[in-house]
């Protein structure tokens, strides 16, 4: 990076399911200059995560797509470079939107101040930011965890699901972990204390899931959909809830899945069963009890009650591969790229 440029990664074209390289182009534009009551922010760190595969198609959903040719979207931990602005001095760190770029301009709406010197500023953008705060709310708000319950948990070692896992412990769940292969079930039970942990890559994966569930599935922790929430259904008991925060199974899906339609089936169990099941957009929903999840965790994390991994990649020219690996969940933990060096 050069002093008077800032590169961005913008959308090149629309992917038909899985995304490819082709579909992000790196070009470079002239450093902005910021205004009067403007700041120049300089992203230090960009997370990466699956709600950005939906940005890129411009099918109708709870947000606007991104433009053909406009800068990918995302959270990103920046510096302030230059202020105009008399709140925010030069050096100081700011959780921001600012996307996949170098540089950005700020009026300071929408900014969430970190500090001079914060201890893990890309945090932020994890266990104490989006991720975090989706596992707290989506679990308590909608799961409504009791003592003895059995949670069920998708895609468990990622950023979400691993938060999800380790506060319904803290609340008295026998907690189920479902992950793609070995290493990350170990993970899952030796350093997140999950009690077990199922591998979704296991040819018989539901037969294992019901054994590890033999009592039933009091909340499911829904991140991932397709063959996962099938093994699940049969499992639910009397009074279940389900968060829906995601289904990473289906966003590169340009049909309808195969075999018989299972819509009858879901909706006469969640009718007998009296099931809740609840979608939810966490800044949208529950933006206004920020505070609450940030006091709670920063005291689980202190207490190391809490354990957080990341998955850091060096470079920004790296976020276009990295974020194609993590909707194929090649990913060990939360997603961030380190786009520059700190100030």
């Amino acid at each position: 990076m050069t002093n008077n440029l800032n590169r961005q990664i913008v959308l090149a074209s629309r992917p038909t399911g899985a995304p490819v390289a082709e579909n992000f182009r790196l070009q470079e534009s002239v450093k902005p200059t910021p205004d009067q009551g403007e700041m120049l922010l300089r992203s230090v760190y960009l997370s990466l995560d699956p709600y950005m595969r939906g940005r890129m198609s411009d099918a109708k959903s709870y947000a606007e797509p991104v433009a053909l040719n406009d800068v990918m979207v995302g959270g990103t931990v920046c510096q302030v470079e230059t202020s105009n602005h008399p709140d925010f001095v030069a050096g100081e760190w700011v959780l921001a939107y600012t996307g996949w770029q170098d540089y950005g301009i700020s009026n300071g709406e929408g900014l969430i101040k970190l500090g001079q010197n914060p201890t893990h500023p890309s945090y932020a953008l994890g266990v104490m930011g989006m991720p975090g705060f989706t596992a707290y709310m989506g679990l308590l708000d909608i799961g409504q965890p009791k003592e003895g319950d059995t949670l069920v948990v998708a895609a468990a070692t990622g950023a979400v699901g691993s938060m999800v896992g380790q506060i319904g412990k803290l609340k008295g769940c026998r907690v189920i972990g479902v992950a793609g292969g070995e290493e990350k079930c170990r993970f899952a039970k030796e350093q997140l204390g999950f009690d077990e942990c199922v591998d979704h890559k296991a040819d018989d994966f539901a037969e294992q899931l019901a054994k590890a569930c033999d009592q039933g599935i009091d909340i499911y922790f829904e991140n991932v959909g397709g063959k996962v929430f099938d093994a699940v259904m049969p499992l639910l008991n009397t009074g279940a809830r389900i968060p829906l925060c995601g289904l990473i199974s289906q966003y590169n899906a340009t049909e309808l899945p195969q075999g018989p339609d299972r819509m009858s089936l879901l909706m006469g169990q969640l009718l007998v069963k009296r099931i809740k099941m609840q979608g939810f957009i966490i800044f949208d929903d529950y933006a206004d009890r920020y505070g609450e999840f940030a006091a709670d965790m920063s005291q689980w994390l202190a207490t190391g009650k809490i354990h957080y991994r990341e998955h850091l990649v060096e470079g920004f020219e790296q976020a276009p591969e990295a974020f194609i690996g993590l909707l194929e969940g090649k990913n060990f933990g939360k997603l961030v790229v380190q786009t520059n060096q700190p100030l």
